[in-house]
Protein backbone atom coordinates (compact mmCIF):
# COMPACT_ATOMS: atom_id res chain seq x y z
CA UNK A 1 0.00 0.00 0.00
CA UNK A 2 2.72 2.44 0.96
CA UNK A 3 4.64 1.53 -2.18
CA UNK A 4 1.57 2.20 -4.33
CA UNK A 5 1.03 5.60 -2.72
CA UNK A 6 4.69 6.49 -3.16
CA UNK A 7 4.63 5.44 -6.81
CA UNK A 8 1.52 7.53 -7.42
CA UNK A 9 3.16 10.51 -5.76
CA UNK A 10 6.24 10.19 -7.95
CA UNK A 11 4.07 10.01 -11.06
CA UNK A 12 2.09 13.05 -9.95
CA UNK A 13 5.21 15.10 -9.28
CA UNK A 14 6.64 14.08 -12.63
CA UNK A 15 3.46 15.09 -14.42
CA UNK A 16 3.39 18.47 -12.69
CA UNK A 17 7.04 19.10 -13.58
CA UNK A 18 6.32 18.18 -17.21
CA UNK A 19 3.40 20.60 -17.27
CA UNK A 20 5.44 23.38 -15.70
CA UNK A 21 8.77 23.13 -17.48
CA UNK A 22 8.00 21.55 -20.87
CA UNK A 23 7.24 24.56 -23.05
CA UNK A 24 4.66 22.77 -25.21
CA UNK A 25 2.98 20.64 -22.55
CA UNK A 26 -0.84 20.77 -22.79
CA UNK A 27 -1.25 19.82 -19.11
CA UNK A 28 -1.79 23.42 -17.98
CA UNK A 29 -3.56 24.58 -21.14
CA UNK A 30 -3.21 24.36 -24.88
CA UNK A 31 -0.03 25.78 -26.42
CA UNK A 32 0.74 26.42 -30.07
CA UNK A 33 3.94 24.49 -30.74
CA UNK A 34 4.06 24.51 -34.55
CA UNK A 35 2.36 25.91 -37.62
CA UNK A 36 -0.63 24.05 -39.07
CA UNK A 37 -0.19 21.84 -42.11
CA UNK A 38 2.85 20.24 -43.68
CA UNK A 39 3.94 22.90 -46.15
CA UNK A 40 7.60 24.00 -46.09
CA UNK A 41 6.99 27.14 -44.07
CA UNK A 42 8.60 28.39 -40.89
CA UNK A 43 7.95 31.22 -38.45
CA UNK A 44 10.88 33.20 -37.06
CA UNK A 45 10.11 34.49 -33.56
CA UNK A 46 12.17 36.76 -31.34
CA UNK A 47 11.95 37.09 -27.55
CA UNK A 48 13.03 39.61 -24.90
CA UNK A 49 13.32 42.77 -27.00
CA UNK A 50 13.41 45.48 -27.88
CA UNK A 51 17.14 46.01 -27.63
CA UNK A 52 18.73 49.31 -28.75
CA UNK A 53 21.34 47.66 -30.98
CA UNK A 54 20.14 44.20 -31.92
CA UNK A 55 16.48 44.87 -32.69
CA UNK A 56 17.14 47.58 -35.31
CA UNK A 57 19.83 45.36 -36.89
CA UNK A 58 17.40 42.42 -36.96
CA UNK A 59 14.70 44.61 -38.48
CA UNK A 60 17.19 45.76 -41.13
CA UNK A 61 18.09 42.15 -41.96
CA UNK A 62 14.47 41.02 -42.12
CA UNK A 63 13.58 44.01 -44.29
CA UNK A 64 16.44 43.34 -46.69
CA UNK A 65 15.24 39.74 -47.12
CA UNK A 66 11.54 40.60 -47.27
CA UNK A 67 10.68 38.46 -44.23
CA UNK A 68 8.02 39.24 -41.64
CA UNK A 69 8.52 37.79 -38.15
CA UNK A 70 6.84 37.66 -34.76
CA UNK A 71 8.34 39.55 -31.81
CA UNK A 72 7.43 38.66 -28.23
CA UNK A 73 8.12 41.99 -26.60
CA UNK A 74 9.06 42.45 -22.95
CA UNK A 75 7.00 45.24 -21.40
CA UNK A 76 9.73 46.93 -19.39
CA UNK A 77 11.93 47.07 -22.48
CA UNK A 78 9.03 48.45 -24.53
CA UNK A 79 8.68 51.23 -21.98
CA UNK A 80 12.38 52.00 -22.35
CA UNK A 81 12.52 51.90 -26.17
CA UNK A 82 8.99 52.50 -27.46
CA UNK A 83 10.17 53.84 -30.83
CA UNK A 84 11.68 50.44 -31.67
CA UNK A 85 8.36 48.74 -30.91
CA UNK A 86 6.62 51.25 -33.14
CA UNK A 87 9.12 50.61 -35.93
CA UNK A 88 8.59 46.86 -35.57
CA UNK A 89 4.84 47.32 -35.93
CA UNK A 90 5.17 49.77 -38.81
CA UNK A 91 7.32 47.34 -40.79
CA UNK A 92 4.63 44.68 -40.72
CA UNK A 93 5.80 42.34 -37.99
CA UNK A 94 3.45 40.76 -35.47
CA UNK A 95 3.97 41.81 -31.85
CA UNK A 96 3.17 39.39 -29.04
CA UNK A 97 3.37 39.74 -25.27
CA UNK A 98 6.26 38.33 -23.22
CA UNK A 99 5.03 39.79 -19.95
CA UNK A 100 6.53 42.79 -18.21
CA UNK A 101 9.30 41.66 -15.84
CA UNK A 102 10.66 38.40 -17.35
CA UNK A 103 10.33 36.42 -14.15
CA UNK A 104 9.60 32.70 -14.21
CA UNK A 105 5.83 32.50 -13.86
CA UNK A 106 5.85 28.88 -12.74
CA UNK A 107 6.56 30.08 -9.17
CA UNK A 108 4.08 32.98 -9.16
CA UNK A 109 0.57 33.49 -7.82
CA UNK A 110 -2.49 34.03 -10.04
CA UNK A 111 -2.54 37.74 -9.14
CA UNK A 112 1.13 38.14 -10.06
CA UNK A 113 0.64 36.31 -13.36
CA UNK A 114 -2.34 38.46 -14.26
CA UNK A 115 -0.52 41.68 -13.40
CA UNK A 116 2.56 40.68 -15.40
CA UNK A 117 0.54 39.77 -18.49
CA UNK A 118 -1.61 42.88 -18.32
CA UNK A 119 1.33 45.21 -17.62
CA UNK A 120 3.17 43.75 -20.60
CA UNK A 121 0.18 44.27 -22.88
CA UNK A 122 -0.29 47.84 -21.66
CA UNK A 123 3.37 48.69 -22.34
CA UNK A 124 3.06 47.36 -25.88
CA UNK A 125 0.01 49.53 -26.46
CA UNK A 126 1.74 52.58 -24.97
CA UNK A 127 4.53 52.05 -27.52
CA UNK A 128 2.02 52.36 -30.36
CA UNK A 129 1.29 48.73 -31.21
CA UNK A 130 -2.09 47.01 -31.11
CA UNK A 131 -3.18 45.07 -28.04
CA UNK A 132 -1.30 41.77 -28.35
CA UNK A 133 -3.20 38.59 -29.19
CA UNK A 134 -0.30 36.21 -28.53
CA UNK A 135 1.56 35.41 -25.32
CA UNK A 136 4.77 33.50 -24.66
CA UNK A 137 5.79 32.82 -21.07
CA UNK A 138 9.40 33.58 -20.07
CA UNK A 139 11.43 30.42 -20.65
CA UNK A 140 8.17 28.76 -21.71
CA UNK A 141 7.49 27.87 -18.08
CA UNK A 142 3.91 27.91 -16.82
CA UNK A 143 1.77 26.94 -13.88
CA UNK A 144 -1.92 25.96 -13.99
CA UNK A 145 -3.19 29.53 -14.27
CA UNK A 146 -0.81 31.13 -16.82
CA UNK A 147 -2.54 30.01 -20.02
CA UNK A 148 -6.09 30.51 -18.69
CA UNK A 149 -5.23 34.05 -17.58
CA UNK A 150 -3.61 34.82 -20.94
CA UNK A 151 -6.67 33.41 -22.71
CA UNK A 152 -8.98 35.55 -20.58
CA UNK A 153 -6.98 38.57 -21.80
CA UNK A 154 -7.49 37.50 -25.42
CA UNK A 155 -3.97 36.11 -25.88
CA UNK A 156 -3.15 32.66 -27.23
CA UNK A 157 -0.20 30.95 -25.55
CA UNK A 158 2.65 30.11 -27.93
CA UNK A 159 5.60 27.78 -27.41
CA UNK A 160 8.16 26.86 -30.04
CA UNK A 161 9.33 23.95 -32.14
CA UNK A 162 13.03 24.72 -32.37
CA UNK A 163 15.28 26.60 -29.98
CA UNK A 164 18.94 27.06 -30.93
CA UNK A 165 20.40 28.62 -27.76
CA UNK A 166 21.44 31.81 -29.48
CA UNK A 167 21.48 33.39 -25.99
CA UNK A 168 24.68 31.42 -25.27
CA UNK A 169 26.44 33.48 -27.98
CA UNK A 170 27.92 30.51 -29.88
CA UNK A 171 28.66 32.66 -32.95
CA UNK A 172 26.55 33.68 -35.96
CA UNK A 173 27.60 30.68 -38.06
CA UNK A 174 26.65 28.24 -35.33
CA UNK A 175 23.29 29.91 -34.81
CA UNK A 176 22.55 29.78 -38.54
CA UNK A 177 23.68 26.16 -38.82
CA UNK A 178 21.49 25.08 -35.90
CA UNK A 179 18.47 26.70 -37.51
CA UNK A 180 19.23 25.16 -40.90
CA UNK A 181 19.80 21.74 -39.37
CA UNK A 182 16.75 21.74 -37.12
CA UNK A 183 13.99 23.49 -39.06
CA UNK A 184 11.19 21.29 -40.40
CA UNK A 185 7.95 22.16 -42.20
CA UNK A 186 5.79 24.03 -39.71
CA UNK A 187 8.60 24.95 -37.32
CA UNK A 188 8.25 27.88 -34.96
CA UNK A 189 11.86 28.97 -34.46
CA UNK A 190 12.87 30.65 -31.21
CA UNK A 191 15.51 33.40 -31.46
CA UNK A 192 16.23 36.44 -29.29
CA UNK A 193 16.52 40.13 -30.10
CA UNK A 194 17.00 41.07 -26.45
CA UNK A 195 18.10 39.84 -23.05
CA UNK A 196 15.39 39.28 -20.46
CA UNK A 197 17.70 40.27 -17.60
CA UNK A 198 20.12 42.80 -19.11
CA UNK A 199 18.31 45.49 -21.12
CA UNK A 200 21.42 46.15 -23.22
CA UNK A 201 22.59 42.51 -23.48
CA UNK A 202 24.43 41.50 -26.64
CA UNK A 203 22.23 39.87 -29.29
CA UNK A 204 24.15 41.00 -32.36
CA UNK A 205 25.22 37.44 -33.17
CA UNK A 206 21.57 36.63 -33.86
CA UNK A 207 21.28 39.66 -36.12
CA UNK A 208 24.39 38.63 -38.05
CA UNK A 209 23.12 35.06 -38.42
CA UNK A 210 19.85 36.06 -40.06
CA UNK A 211 20.92 36.57 -43.71
CA UNK A 212 22.59 33.16 -43.86
CA UNK A 213 19.79 31.25 -42.17
CA UNK A 214 17.05 32.97 -44.20
CA UNK A 215 18.79 32.35 -47.52
CA UNK A 216 19.69 28.82 -46.49
CA UNK A 217 16.11 27.94 -45.65
CA UNK A 218 14.89 29.52 -48.88
CA UNK A 219 17.39 27.42 -50.81
CA UNK A 220 15.68 24.40 -49.22
CA UNK A 221 12.27 25.54 -50.41
CA UNK A 222 11.06 27.26 -47.24
CA UNK A 223 8.98 30.39 -47.03
CA UNK A 224 8.32 32.49 -43.93
CA UNK A 225 5.12 33.47 -42.14
CA UNK A 226 4.17 35.27 -38.98
CA UNK A 227 2.09 33.64 -36.28
CA UNK A 228 -1.55 34.25 -37.10
CA UNK A 229 -3.43 36.15 -34.43
CA UNK A 230 -6.79 34.79 -33.23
Amino acid sequence: MIGTIASAAVVSVGALAWGAFERNSPLFGRVQRRLPGNDPVAALTFDDGPNPEATPAILDALGAEGVAATFFVLGRHADRWPAIVERTRAEGHVIGNHGYHHRKLVWRSPSYVRDDIMLGAAAIERAGAARPRLFRAPHGQRNPWVSPIARSAGQRTVGWTLGVWDTALPGPDVIAERVLRGTRPGSIVLLHDGDGYDPAGDRMQTARALPRLIRGLRDRGFSFVTLATP
